[in-house]
């Protein structure tokens, strides 16, 4: 009966201390709520801030790529095949032409325009922005540069000519066939051989040559595209006068038809010089009365290949010559020709233009 009060006395105290230990126990759980409250907030503000500096960062490169660029006079910037994107951009910083190689390419691929890239050589007007020049490496508007073979010249002269030019590149190749490149003005990229640019000549004469000889005039007096451009050649030679070629060549054609000697004086020069030099004198009598393959004083039809390079008006001339009775005609003085239908006509005109030469000497 005595440990009754201990009992209850000793009850108390427990309960006296769990009642003390409950502030204890809240203030612990309020504290992981807190440190839980402020780290959701310090991970909210580093995101509005780094939103902010990449927002930031968007527009100040947006503002460089579309901004007037650097440079205060026009660059020429070359790209070959296969260059990168990245050594383009930083050729591009390296030349002057924008402020940042990286914003540069960012741009690009932002736009995914990295592999509409153009090789080629540009130029880079004066502050031109960073999306301008993308937008002129997109056109592939490069510059072209361009060599001009004229009509009438020899396929050495032309050579020398393709050989002069400081643009293209390599050696020539092997002398090509005389008359068989086509003569006009060629336009080319830096860094095109010599061999390409000839082969792009041949073949451009070939498809011409092709063309109109499938739509040539019937019952002429020649058997093959060759011989066609064979006659051509003369025809080049024979005048310089764009509007009188069709005349020439319906001459040459009368006399193919009859038969008749051409009796060209180009082609004699030809078989002297053998398209290597001029001439730079008048036929001597000997050399027209002397037998070579290329005399067509001596020898009948046409001789073994073309003379000269010819133009498209002048295998038109000979493919589809006009209707005339003319089978002679000489220098009138003025740079063209009198024609005539007879021998007698003819020597008349002869006479005259041997009058001017005495009056010009």
């Amino acid at each position: 009966m005595t440990e009754t009060p201990d009992t209850t006395e000793n009850s108390g105290s427990q309960a006296d201390a769990a009642k003390t230990a409950q502030p204890e126990a809240v203030s612990s759980a309020k504290k992981p709520k807190r440190f839980l409250k402020w780290l959701l907030v310090s991970f909210m503000l580093i995101c509005v801030l780094g939103a902010g500096a990449l927002g930031g960062t968007f527009y100040y490169a947006k503002d460089q790529y579309e901004r007037a660029g650097p440079a205060s006079q026009d660059l020429t910037v070359q790209f070959k095949r296969g260059t990168s994107l990245i050594a383009i951009a930083r050729k591009l910083e390296n030349a002057g032409a924008i402020t940042d190689a990286r914003i540069f390419r960012f741009g690009i691929q932002l736009q995914k325009g990295q592999g509409a890239l153009k090789a080629g050589e540009y130029n880079i007007p004066a502050a031109a922005s960073m999306a301008e020049i993308f937008a002129l490496l997109k056109s592939g508007k490069s510059i072209l540069h361009k060599v001009t073979i004229p009509e009438g010249i020899t396929v050495q002269e032309a050579m020398a000519v393709i050989q002069a030019n400081p643009i293209l590149t390599g050696d020539l190749p092997a002398m090509p066939p005389e008359g068989s490149l086509l003569p006009e003005t060629y336009l080319f990229e830096r860094g095109m051989t010599r061999t390409e640019l000839v082969t792009q000549m041949r073949t451009a004469l070939t498809a011409e040559l092709d063309k109109q000889w499938a739509a040539r005039a019937e019952n002429l007096p020649l058997n093959s595209p060759q011989e066609a451009l064979i006659l051509a050649s003369i025809v080049e030679k024979e005048t310089g006068l764009a509007a009188e070629r069709p005349q020439v060549a319906s001459v040459f054609i009368n006399r193919l038809r009859r038969p008749m000697r051409l009796q060209s004086d180009p082609t004699i020069i030809y078989g002297i010089t053998l398209g290597k030099t001029t001439l730079g004198r008048g036929l001597r009598r000997s050399e027209i009365d002397r037998k070579t393959p290329y005399n067509t004083y001596q020898i009948d039809g046409l001789p073994p290949t073309p003379i000269a390079l010819v133009g498209p008006d002048a295998i038109h001339a000979v493919l589809n010559p006009p209707t005339s009775k003319f089978y002679y005609f000489v220098a009138d003085g003025t740079g063209g020709h009198v024609f005539a239908t007879s021998l007698r006509e003819h020597e008349k005109n002869v006479r005259n233009w041997r009058k001017i030469e005495r009056q010009r000497k």
